[in-house]
């Protein structure tokens, strides 16, 4: 049977009332010693709609993360349907039917769109076996029409709430918190997501509706609660019984004027932006003007041309046509130095996360802060804290990271760069969006002093109101063409929905071309090419080696090349789940050595079968602590993976020169005799390096170990938000790597038959390149166990080959350092940039 969204998004039935379903007592919360929440309460009915208000910064969004299970409050109580819960996870959340949609989706951008359902879900929800179907089902009940197997960095910021919003509601939440919800969305998505509201209120779900937009608490909400500052302002009123003037005062402290500043004389003026036979991917023959003052807005169905203009004009798109700003032609690059883009993305595209308030405000100014050769920090800072005080930026500090701003906050952010970036035309996609009315009024009035200065004004947005209050020419698109201009009294609501909605346009082929997502595209994007590449690049060099020497293919050199690739191979393995994890783990060379060497005490020539065991036995535990050191290292004590694992190469290295100073123990016959034996010219050993291999990698793909690896390696904040425990995965991470050097050492062992406590040393080095040569990202999130063998294959390769055309051995290096390079671009040819319109 189908699923429909009465069925697939059924919650549990739950008396509508005056019951309380969720109780937060006098939460308090503070970052870095700054109070986000103080004292806060709210309370939650069953079958209601609690609209929770506030400017950005003001504590909503925190507040729900500490309902979520996603932050630990400093103080405070936290009750749930009548139960005190002490300590609250995302998994014990969602055990307590407690869902939430994040203002920005924590969804893991290196899985596909079914590995997020997979990952996020507890199996209860595909309980009939056939998670394909259940997923195809839960998504169209949001209307959402993407692949399961698209990676879920191709989908735009809609597609991605979409998604968000249909994990939220397949758990069948007792308490479903929105944040934001309608920020990317178009109206035909915001209507859907209305009727999902209504429907899951009617059945007893209790609704935290987080929202900037006054219509939408009029039409949804039963209560309101508004913060400010992080205190309550008003608590627990019933909508009917406050006005929108009341509640603005309430959310910015102060009676608001006009939103929208005064529009441009209507009357004269010359053109100052000539777009004439503009075409590009998505969209053809667009041509209009403005003049100087203008502000051009471009409305129209989500998906219809909107972004691809916006992002062309911002020269990230090559055109036909001729884009004229002050009586000067720019052609694609020209834009790209002289335009101001304010994209909708900002996490991905918008701002650099890892910087400070103060580094991302000001990267596109730098030259005016120039004094001589050096910048002026006293400038920089002045200018900076000028223009964010404008826009009433609430930072911690200047330099804070600005991931630690709200999303609202981080919108200003990118509104300042642009306005210190003085630039010659201005495009702005969605530029309000998750902005506070007071901020919001802010930002038209900057946009509006930016036109009048001079630069041509564009703003793209799927808020009508928004065009109609501040535009003075609106384009309407439909299928990547202009089908109405609407100026002055024509800007209207609801003459840009008809128009939109009534035109006749043929699609523009470009768009579909572009937008479709076939087998062969989704393979190549994937983790696999580089599988193929690699083996296609062995067989060419064997080949080529054996053309030049015919003993090439003979039974010993085979097997002394497997025998070389199972030692690296094994221990490339290990390497390749901390890089999976966004890691790295350095210790892996010295720690096979070190292996060896107590090898060579334990499992000597002479000794007894008990020691020999004795031996294996310790390798294991060494295996284990190290991983566990590592592993502790990183999580608790908060070291760099660098750090952290370079301090134990380091510990790990001395360890193994105090056992054995000189190299000494001959590891005992029988020992490497097993570990010698082979099928004709395969050793038995490298049999199990490709039954390991195959092993993990259908667990890194089919088993929630290897979703919940790639998980916190694709986006870490993002994992422990949909209840995946981080430090566990993490720990287990690196143990796993620990254990799989281990049986690398197994095969250095038989292969130099001493112990020799500098021998494990080259493997981290080797190991790295052999798992960046299969595809591995060093950032973490994709990556395949085959890609490593066979990079750790090609590695060897490569050395025996140079032996056998008698290559000097400074080619061995030069060749793997060019191997490194080749895969490097290459990669990043097969898979390719994100398209601009997945960008958004």
């Amino acid at each position: 049977m189908s699923i429909t969204p009465n069925t697939a998004l059924r919650s549990l039935a739950l008396p509508a009332g005056d019951e309380l379903v969720l109780v937060l007592r006098g939460i308090s919360k503070s970052f870095n010693g700054a109070p986000a929440l103080a004292d806060v309460s709210l309370n939650v009915r069953a079958g209601e709609v609690h609209a929770l208000l506030g400017e950005n910064g003001a504590g909503k969004s925190t507040l729900m993360n500490v309902a979520s299970g996603a932050l630990r409050p400093d103080a405070g109580e936290i009750e749930v349907s009548g139960e005190t819960v002490d300590s609250l996870t995302p998994r014990a959340a969602a055990q307590h039917g407690i869902a939430i949609v994040h203002q920005h989706p924590a969804v893991l951008p290196d899985l596909t769109v079914l590995e997020n359902f997979e990952v996020a879900l507890p199996r209860s929800v595909f309980a009939g076996g056939d998670t394909r179907r259940t997923t195809a089902e839960l998504l169209a009940c949001v209307r959402l029409d993407v692949h399961l197997d698209e990676r879920v960095e191709r989908l735009s910021v809609a597609q991605k709430h979409l998604l968000e919003i249909a994990k939220a509601l397949a758990v069948q939440p007792r308490i479903l918190v929105l944040d934001e919800p309608t920020a990317p969305l178009g109206s035909d998505s915001v209507d859907l997501l209305f009727g999902l509201v209504r429907d899951a209120v009617a059945r007893g779900t209790a609704i935290i509706y987080i929202t900037h937009r006054m219509a939408e608490v009029r039409d949804l909400a039963n209560r309101v609660t508004v913060l400010r500052d992080g205190k309550v302002a008003r608590a627990d009123v019933e909508v009917e019984a406050v006005t929108d003037e009341e509640l603005l005062a309430l959310i910015v402290g102060r009676r608001l004027a006009s939103t929208f500043p005064p529009k441009n004389d209507p009357s004269g003026g010359t053109p100052n932006l000539v777009v004439d036979g503009l075409s590009g991917p998505g969209f053809d023959a667009v041509s209009f003007t403005a003049r100087a003052g203008d502000i051009v807005g471009i409305a129209g169905v989500v998906g219809n041309g909107q972004v691809e203009l916006i992002r062309t004009l911002a020269g990230l798109s090559d055109h036909s046509g001729s884009v004229t700003v002050n009586d000067r032609k720019y052609r694609a690059r020209d834009l790209l130095k002289s335009a101001g883009y304010m994209p909708a993305d900002r996490h991905r595209e918008g701002l650099m996360m890892r910087f400070s308030v103060r580094e991302n405000a000001a990267i596109a100014s730098l030259g005016r802060y120039l004094r001589g050769p050096f910048l002026s920090r006293r400038a920089e800072l002045r200018t900076v804290q000028d223009e964010l005080g404008k826009l009433s930026v609430k930072a911690p500090s200047l330099d804070a990271p600005v991931s630690a701003l709200s999303g609202g906050n981080q919108q200003k952010i990118v509104m300042a760069r642009t306005v210190l970036g003085e630039p010659h035309l201005v495009l702005a996609d969605e530029p309000t969006q998750g902005v506070d009315v007071g901020a919001r009024a802010e930002i038209y009035r900057i946009l509006r002093e930016i036109s009048s200065r001079g630069a041509p004004v564009v703003v793209a947005s799927s808020d009508s109101k928004e065009l109609e209050g501040l535009c003075d020419k609106v384009l309407v698109m439909s299928r990547g063409q202009v089908v109405s201009e609407l100026v002055g009294d024509e800007i209207d609501e609801e003459r840009m929905v008809h128009v939109a909605v009534s035109a006749r346009t043929e699609t523009i082929k470009t768009s579909v071309a572009r937008t479709r997502s076939t087998r062969l595209s989704r393979f190549l994007r994937g983790d696999y090419p580089p599988v193929l590449l690699l083996a296609a690049v062995m067989i060419g060099l064997g080949a080529f080696v054996l053309s030049q020497n015919a003993n090439y293919l003979n039974a010993f050199n085979l097997n002394s090349m497997m025998m070389s690739i199972t030692a690296l191979g094994f221990i490339a393995l290990g390497q390749t789940i901390p890089l999976i994890l966004g890691g790295i783990d350095l210790s892996v060379g010295p720690l096979a050595g070190l292996l060896v060497v107590i090898a060579s005490f334990l499992a000597s020539d002479g000794s007894t079968v008990g020691s020999i065991l004795l031996g294996f036995a310790a390798m294991v535990l060494v295996s284990i602590v190290v991983g566990l050191v590592n592993g502790s290292l990183v999580r608790f004590a908060k070291f760099t993976a660098i750090a952290a694992t370079l301090a134990m190469y380091i510990a790990l290295q001395g360890v193994s020169f105090i056992l054995r100073p000189a190299t000494g123990g001959s590891i005992d016959t029988g020992v490497m005799e097993v570990l010698g034996t082979a099928i004709g010219p395969v050793p038995v050993v490298f049999i199990v390096l490709v039954a390991v291999a195959v092993a993990l990698e259908v667990a890194l793909r089919r088993t929630r170990w290897g979703w919940r690896l790639r998980a916190v390696g694709s986006d870490e904040p993002n994992a422990r938000r949909v209840g995946i425990d981080i430090n566990r995965t993490v720990i287990a991470g690196y143990v796993s790597a620990a254990v799989l050097t281990f049986l690398g050492a197994g095969m250095l062992m038989e292969q130099i038959g001493v112990g020799d406590p500098a021998q494990g040393v080259s493997y981290t080095l080797t190991s790295i390149t052999a798992v960046v040569l299969g595809g591995t990202s060093v950032f973490g999130g994709r990556g395949t166990f085959l890609g490593s063998v066979l990079g750790a294959a090609l590695l060897v390769q490569v050395l025996n080959a140079t032996v056998f055309l008698r290559l000097d051995q400074m080619w061995q290096y030069f060749l793997q350092g060019l191997l490194i390079l080749l895969a490097i671009v290459v990669y990043g040819a097969i898979r390719g940039k994100r398209p601009d319109d997945a960008a958004h």
